[in-house]
């Protein structure tokens, strides 16, 4: 992900009152300066704004500014307000922000960023809420606010016994001043009575009962519903395609072709079919007979770029350098033992479980697009459609809807390019774009494939001395750049002699984040090498791993997104690595004949996590996992166990499907899979017992939707060659290679 290049703070210059609500009340504003992720569209510094509403009655309603799309977000922001805001959490109602970047600033989900920007500052505006309240208090009873108390959205006087309630001090906090945010005391941890309580999600009554939360639950008098036809070989223009037989299909109101405008982030050349029904309108898109300029990339598959990277591995050299240290060449010359690897991974699909969709209406009188969205950066798709229409920002409303899933594909918003052109071109009626399930599936923004050589050379002692990884990626514009790897990917560091390189080839497939974007692909490639290479030095990885940053220090702080953030710590991965061996019973464990341990660890989005996976492999080929401990470090506080827990489980199961069965391929320049049958994602029966710990450090909350997925890629890999001396070197894991019956 790209950084986010400003701190995090609230002043009260910008921590607001926003006035009193009719009949009396208290809304209390919060804006913090922030700058937006360019990677993902958004585009000039705005402000991030926290708002506390309190009613006469004592009701609080707290705005989620960012977008839910099942990392809990909605309920775990509000609950940091509330724990300082001393409000009684069950009286409180959460509500969704609309996109509005001079509001509430960067409104993002993705990168685990969530936590580290906003644990800080929303603690801060709910503790200035307060400090107002508080006051207003001291004043109506003449005595010093400092010997006041709060609990449960009431002010108590602990010399009298009196209390107000919140409510009841509303209009009058109203008037209060506003507090400096920096000079108001915040909990000690230990006080906490909101913050690390188990909460369950504020939306799950509505998803259970089945209420109209998602984006294809947008609803709106006079809808039609719209199926976008676009090329299946990436890359393509739009030549021709028989729109009249189109739309000479029952129900078919319109067709349309649209230029794209853009590359494939914004608007790709397509043709819109429109119906009162969408499954009439996805019907008609059989009839169109479309003819496309494949151009040169009609040629390009998997198979093709396999070759090609194969064969520069082999050929020598990278074409360029990324890290070089020491002297590698004398490192392997002089080495007692040179360990020689390929790794692949391939390209995957995101196929989260609610496709693509926007609802769009321009309103022609006012000349403004309104949308309804579940997109993972609502900013960037307002600053970047109102680019589109030529029009002002504030002339495109965003209603932010619950995403059902992204892990990454709602980044990028050319859905909601799609419908707003469509919607354009049908002044003043509701229109909802759909994409189906293959649409999805071979239009996304794909995981990049990726190869490494991987070369490292030990010396008698089986101590690692030198490191070397050819690394073939592709030639990809853009500020972030999903399939590059860091120049100090881990363990560079921690190696004297190191020859990092790589190579780049050419394409037209859209590629983006998906959870741990790089991460989860190079945990597999690195750790299950340093596993060969742990292997080869006698020892096991665990014990190689601390061998290699013992005595090390921890890297200063750096400049990030959110102010000054930890860099990497030997000893919070000495931590975690201890804790997962401990609970796994690693080296002393009973296993069931046939299963096997394996170990991965990885530290990514700021989070340390340690993960070993149990599995047996049958006769057939077919890997069992049965068993994953994990164990992370994502700071001091688990702001939301509930929430916590389900994120690790989440991510282990990811990278199990990962491991186990995924992959996109392409031939003729197109993705040949289609949908679920051919891109198995992880059903239940697969899903092993998984156990999750934390370990606590003393530094900030951090992001817990990724971090946890790359280590159990390489556990699994590892945990299979530990049961049959077979290695993994290519995702996902194939059956025949262990099949001995």
């Amino acid at each position: 992900m790209s950084e986010l290049t400003q701190t995090m703070q609230v002043s009260r210059r910008t921590l607001l009152r926003a006035g009193a609500l009719a009949g009396g009340g208290l809304m209390l504003t919060a804006t913090i300066p922030g700058v937006a992720r360019a990677a993902v569209g958004a585009s000039k510094p705005g402000t991030l704004n926290a708002f506390i509403t309190i009613e006469p009655s004592g009701a609080i309603t707290i705005v989620g500014k960012n977008p839910e799309i099942g990392q809990g977000i909605k309920t775990m922001l509000p609950m940091l307000i509330a724990e300082e805001l001393d409000a009684d959490w069950d009286k409180v109602a959460i509500v969704q922000g609309d996109s509005n970047v001079k509001l509430y600033g960067p409104q993002l989900a993705g990168g685990s960023f969530a936590t580290p920007m906003n644990w800080m500052p929303m603690r801060q505006v709910g503790a200035a809420a307060r400090a107002m309240l508080v006051e207003a208090a001291a004043k109506r009873w003449g005595v010093p606010a400092a010997g006041l108390t709060t609990s449960k959205s009431v002010v108590t006087n602990p010399a009298t016994g009196k209390t107000l309630t919140y409510g009841a001090l509303a209009t009058e906090a109203a008037s209060s001043a506003v507090p400096e945010p920096s000079k108001v005391a915040l909990k000690d941890p230990k006080d906490f009575v909101i913050i690390g309580r188990k909460i369950g999600g504020i939306d799950s009554p509505k998803i259970v009962h089945g209420e109209p939360i998602f984006g294809l639950d947008t609803k709106l008098p006079g809808m039609v519903y719209a199926a976008y036809e676009r090329s299946p070989v990436f890359g393509a223009k739009y030549v021709s395609a028989d729109l009249a037989a189109a739309k000479a299909e029952p129900g078919i109101i319109d067709v349309f072709a649209i230029p794209g405008s853009g590359g494939h982030d914004e608007l790709v050349d397509g043709i819109a079919v429109i119906s009162h029904n969408w499954w009439l309108a996805n019907k008609a898109r059989g009839k169109l007979a479309v003819q496309w300029d494949n151009g040169e990339w009609g040629s390009h598959s998997t198979k093709l770029y396999d070759e090609q990277a194969r064969a520069f591995m082999a050929g020598g050299q990278p074409a360029e350098s990324l890290n070089k240290k020491g002297d590698s060449a004398a490192a392997f010359a002089s080495a007692a033992k040179v360990v020689d690897a390929q790794y692949h991974y391939p390209f995957l699909a995101h196929v989260p479980m609610e496709p693509m969709n926007c609802t769009a209406q321009w309103h022609s009188k006012s000349g403004t697009m309104e949308l309804w969205a579940p997109t993972q950066t609502p900013n960037g798709g307002q600053g970047t459609v109102a680019k589109m229409l030529g029009l002002p920002e504030d002339k495109v409303i965003v209603h932010i809807t619950r995403s059902g899933g992204g892990f990454g594909r709602r980044l990028i918003n050319d859905f909601m390019h799609q419908a707003a052109a469509i919607a354009q071109k049908m002044p003043d009626t509701p229109v909802q774009l759909l994409w189906s399930r293959e649409d999805d599936v071979r239009s996304d923004h794909y995981r990049p494939a990726g190869w490494h050589r991987l070369r490292a050379a030990l010396d008698a002692d089986g101590k690692l001395t030198g490191l070397e990884d050819h690394f073939v990626t592709f030639d990809l514009s853009g500020g972030f750049n999903p399939a590059a790897m860091p120049k100090d990917q881990f363990p560079a560091n921690f190696v004297p002699n190191v020859s990092y390189g790589q190579t780049k080839m050419k394409t037209a497939v859209p590629m983006g984040a998906l959870r741990a974007p790089a991460s989860n692909a190079l945990a597999f490639a690195f750790q299950s090498f340093l596993d060969e290479v742990a292997h080869e030095a006698g020892t096991a990885l665990p014990t190689l791993l601390l061998a290699l940053v013992e005595g090390a220090e921890a890297d200063p702080p750096q400049n990030g997104p959110f102010g000054k953030q930890a860099g990497f710590d030997p000893a919070r991965m000495r931590a975690v690595i201890k804790k997962a061996v401990a609970m796994s019973n690693w080296g002393h464990a009973s296993l069931p004949e046939g299963h096997a341990l394996g170990f991965g660890y990885y530290y990514s989005h700021l989070g340390h996590f340690a993960e070993v996976a149990e599995v047996s492999v049958a006769r057939t080929g077919t890997v069992s996992v049965h068993n994953v401990w994990i164990a992370g470090d994502v700071g001091s506080q688990i702001i939301n166990p509930f929430g916590a827990l389900n994120q690790a489980q989440g991510a282990a199961i990811d990278g199990i499907g990962q491991a186990l069965s995924l992959a996109i391929e392409l031939d003729k320049g197109a993705v040949t899979n289609s949908n679920f049958h051919n891109f198995a994602i992880p059903r239940m029966p697969i899903v092993p017992a998984i156990h999750v710990e934390f370990v606590p450090s003393d530094n900030s909350p951090t992001g817990l939707g990724e971090p946890a997925l790359p280590p159990v890629i390489p556990a699994v890999t590892n945990a299979v060659f530990a049961a049959t001396g077979k290695r993994i070197r290519s995702l996902p894991i194939d059956k025949k290679l262990l099949a001995t019956a």
